[in-house]
C-alpha cells in the first residue's frame, strides 16, 4: 500500500453512494463498509485453532494475527469495502431431488458454474480501479479468498449479514447463497452498522449436518465436515464418514438447504454461474469414466478443478459405494480397481466391499479380484 494520503477534500458519503451503485452495475448484489477491528472474532479463531478443528488446513494458522487484523496484513488500511454476489443457478435441478437420487452425484451449488474466484476478482478489481480513477492514487488490496482475512466477520461488520449457527453468512433479504469479496483500503469511508443475528432458537442446520460437524452454534469441526473431507482434505476420507457422505461428490449444502432464511434467497444474475457440463445432477458412472484429460478439459475454469483428478475420483468412488448396487455401478468400479492412484484404489476397494457386503459376501472379497 502506498504512503498515507490525506482524503479530507473528498465527499466520502457521496463516494460511498456512487461506489454502491457502481457495484450493482458490475453484478454485485450488495456493498457495505466496515472497520477492521475484530477482537471477538480473533478470540474465536484462536480457540478454533487450539481445538484442532481446522484439520490439515495449516494455512488457517500460518499468518498469525494478520488474519484477524487486516491492518497488519495491509499496512495503512483502515476500511474493508465488502461485497456480496449471488450464485444460485435458476436452472439447476432441485437439490433435494439430487440428494435423493443415489445414482447421481451432488455438487455444492456454488461450484456448478465457472470458478467464482476469477469472476469475483475481475469485477472487484474493476470496481477498485474505477474508484481510483475518480479519486486519484489510493491504497488498496482486492481479496477474494486470495488473502488471509476473516471475510465473514468483515461482511457482518459491514452490515451484509450475520454469521449463522452453521458459520455461513446469512442475510435477511438474500439467505446465504452468495459469495463474498473485499477491498482493504486506506480511504476512511463511512462505516455501515453491523448486522445483528436473526437465527433465534432455530437449530435446523445443526440437526441437518450428515456428519454432525456443527458441534453447536458457530462451532464447526471442519475435520467432520463433508466440504472439508471432499475438497480440502487431500488424503483418504476416514471410513467413519464415508457412508454419511452419500452421493455428495464435491462439498455439501445441507445446512443451507434447511435454513428458513433461504426462502428469501435470490438467483444469480451473472451468466458465469450457470450450470456447466450437467453438474447439477450428473450420473456417477459417467463421471467415474472420465479420464484425467477429460477432467482437465471439462473442469478447467471451475472451482472443482482445484482439487485434482485423484481427489475427484476418490469422492465419486465413495458415492458409488453408497449407490444402489447394479451391474453398471460394479462395472464402473471394477474398471478402476487397478487405478494408478493408491488413493483412488483404496476407495474403489472400499466401495466394492460395500456392495459385496450388501449381498452377504465377505467384504474382503473385494480385494481378491
Amino acid at each position: 500500500m502506498q504512503a498515507a494520503r490525506d482524503y479530507a477534500e473528498l465527499d466520502l458519503e457521496a463516494l460511498k453512494r456512487d461506489l454502491r451503485a457502481r457495484a450493482r452495475e458490475l453484478g454485485f448484489d450488495a456493498l457495505g463498509v466496515s472497520g477492521l477491528e475484530l477482537p471477538d472474532d480473533e478470540r474465536r479463531l484462536e480457540e478454533w485453532l487450539a481445538a484442532g478443528y481446522h484439520g490439515t488446513m495449516s494455512y488457517m494458522a500460518r499468518h498469525g494475527t494478520k488474519r484477524s487484523r487486516p491492518a497488519e496484513l495491509v499496512p495503512g488500511s483502515c476500511r474493508a469495502i465488502c461485497v456480496r454476489m449471488n450464485y444460485r443457478a435458476a436452472e439447476a435441478r432441485e437439490p433435494f431431488a439430487v440428494l435423493a437420487d443415489a445414482a447421481s452425484g451432488y455438487v455444492s451449488r456454488y461450484a456448478l458454474g465457472r470458478d467464482y474466484h476469477k469472476v469475483m476478482r475481475r469485477a472487484l478489481a474493476q470496481l477498485a480501479e474505477e474508484f481510483g480513477a475518480r479519486i486519484g492514487p489510493y491504497g488498496y488490496r482486492v481479496c477474494v479468498d486470495s488473502a488471509p482475512v476473516l471475510e465473514k466477520a468483515l461482511a457482518r461488520a459491514a452490515g451484509l449479514g450475520w454469521i449463522g449457527k452453521h458459520t455461513n453468512l446469512l442475510a435477511r433479504d438474500a439467505g446465504s447463497w452468495f459469495f463474498l469479496g473485499e477491498v482493504l483500503t486506506d480511504v476512511p469511508l463511512p462505516i455501515d452498522a453491523a448486522a445483528t443475528s436473526h437465527c433465534g432458537t432455530c437449530e435446523a442446520c445443526i440437526a441437518a449436518c450428515p456428519t454432525q460437524a456443527i458441534l453447536g452454534p458457530q462451532r464447526l469441526d471442519a475435520r467432520r465436515c463433508i466440504a472439508y473431507l471432499t475438497i480440502e482434505n487431500a488424503g483418504p476420507i476416514p471410513e467413519e464418514f464415508r457412508e454419511a457422505i452419500g452421493n455428495r461428490i464435491y462439498g455439501c449444502d445441507d445446512c443451507q438447504l434447511v435454513c428458513p432464511w433461504n426462502k428469501f434467497a435470490r438467483d444469480a444474475s451473472h451468466p458465469d454461474f450457470k450450470v456447466r457440463h450437467g453438474l447439477d445432477a450428473p450420473r456417477l458412472t459417467e463421471l467415474f469414466a472420465w479420464t484425467a484429460t477429460e477432467f482437465d478439459e471439462r473442469l478447467r475454469g471451475s472451482a472443482i478443478h482445484r482439487i485434482g483428478y485423484d481427489s475427484w475420483s476418490r469422492n465419486i468412488a465413495v458415492a458409488l459405494g453408497n449407490a444402489p448396487r447394479s451391474d453398471e455401478v460394479i462395472a464402473a468400479l471394477e474398471r478402476r480397481r487397478d487405478d494408478p492412484s493408491p488413493l483412488v484404489r483404496e476407495h474403489v476397494v472400499w466401495a466394492l466391499g460395500r456392495h459385496r457386503a450388501d449381498r452377504g459376501e465377505p467384504r474382503e472379497a473385494a480385494l481378491d479380484g
